[in-house]
């Protein structure tokens, strides 16, 4: 007999077959705390842990990775993906002190491809191994006449967890504070469709190499996964350097100065020093592609910067060395600083923020 559903369709037989492909990578995020497994109505964590902090806050947060999608679709590669989706919603979370405890996934497809939807959540399974999150759920949904056959897209939230006395952000940042920088890993999950407008307008195939990077196609190149901060982050934290941390920043959609000015309080302004890194080739080559100025796309591209920590000035070349020997590249940007005089130039908050004001001085290295 004929299935109705997948006359109209929708393949459930697929999406069983997905399932049994990814379910040794997300098996692999679970520790004794997750209850149940894989395919249940909901996820669940035993958090009875709780019961030891003193004043325990949940932090949440949601994201995709935007249009980055349409460049692993179109070169059919997807294990990598799912990387930027975890580290799009991880590290928002950690820049409020709280450490991710489990994370929920949703994909909408045209069809369910098992191996496609596999290939993507082992990358989200992977990456919250790997910062020591666990993937307690999640969903596929088939959209056929909504999504074309290849077509789909990616969405996470994620849930932690901070002692209320340990809580991060402005309300903690002092003049003298330091401004430390922590590299990126390239363009990670913003501004793409400023990337893909480029390519278009110079006529280039995703799936061809080009002179101006090593053998990787151009697609290669630009799927370029997103960064992890989270668990060198929760580390720091939770080491006896985490007192010195006052404020972080994730450097994402809005640019740099934006997302800065963000978790600045008012009244004080910062001097961001472009000479102090030099952002990677693939901004550098975009921009010369698209005929764009480095400083004109800082309000799209974190060029190079993925995550700042603001931190008290005396214990600032510490946790400099420590961010280093975990292995993210830290460099100073500078120095928060009493906001006086004119600030034309300046960016003062974003997203509905009034915050400090944030500007860049100076040329890249």
């Amino acid at each position: 007999m004929t299935n109705a559903y997948a006359a109209s369709g929708v393949d459930t037989e697929a999406g069983d077959l997905a399932v049994e492909l990814m379910k040794k990578a997300v098996g692999a995020t679970h520790n004794e705390l997750v209850l149940g497994g894989l395919g249940g109505f909901a996820g669940m964590m035993d958090v009875s842990f709780l019961k030891s902090y003193d004043h325990p806050l949940m932090a949440t947060s949601t994201d995709g990775v935007g249009t980055k999608v349409a460049i692993a679709q179109a070169i059919d590669k997807h294990d990598t993906i799912g990387q930027d989706l975890v580290g799009m919603v991880v590290d928002d979370i950690v820049v409020v002190g709280a450490k991710s405890l489990f994370m929920t996934d949703y994909i909408a497809c045209g069809k369910v491809v098992p191996t496609r939807i596999a290939d993507i959540v082992r990358g989200i399974a992977e990456a919250c191994a790997h910062v020591g999150v666990a993937l307690v759920g999640g969903e596929t949904a088939e959209h056929p006449g909504l999504l074309g056959p290849d077509d789909y897209d990616v969405a996470g939230a994620a849930v932690g967890v901070v002692e209320k006395d340990r809580l991060l952000g402005p309300q903690n940042v002092l003049v003298g504070d330091v401004v430390l920088g922590m590299q990126s890993s390239g363009l990670h999950s913003n501004g793409y469709s400023l990337v893909r407008k480029i390519v278009a307008d110079s006529k280039l195939d995703y799936t061809k190499s080009v002179a101006e990077f090593d053998s990787r196609s151009l697609g290669e190149v630009l799927l370029e996964p997103t960064a992890l901060y989270t668990g060198v982050l929760n580390t720091l934290l939770e080491g006896e350097l985490g007192a010195a941390v006052h404020a972080m920043s994730h450097i994402t959609g809005g640019g740099i100065a934006a997302n800065l000015a963000r978790v600045l309080p008012q009244g004080v302004s910062l001097d961001v020093d472009r000479s102090t890194w030099s952002p990677q080739d693939v901004f550098k080559v975009l921009a010369g592609w698209g005929g764009f100025s480095l400083q004109s796309v800082e309000s799209t591209w974190n060029l190079g910067l993925g995550q700042a920590v603001v931190v008290a000035a005396d214990r600032a070349d510490e946790v400099a060395v420590r961010l280093n020997s975990l292995g993210i590249n830290t460099w100073q940007l500078g120095v928060v600083d009493k906001a006086v005089g004119d600030l034309s130039g300046y960016v003062q908050g974003a997203k509905g923020v009034d915050g400090g004001a944030v500007r860049l001085v100076g040329d890249y290295k």
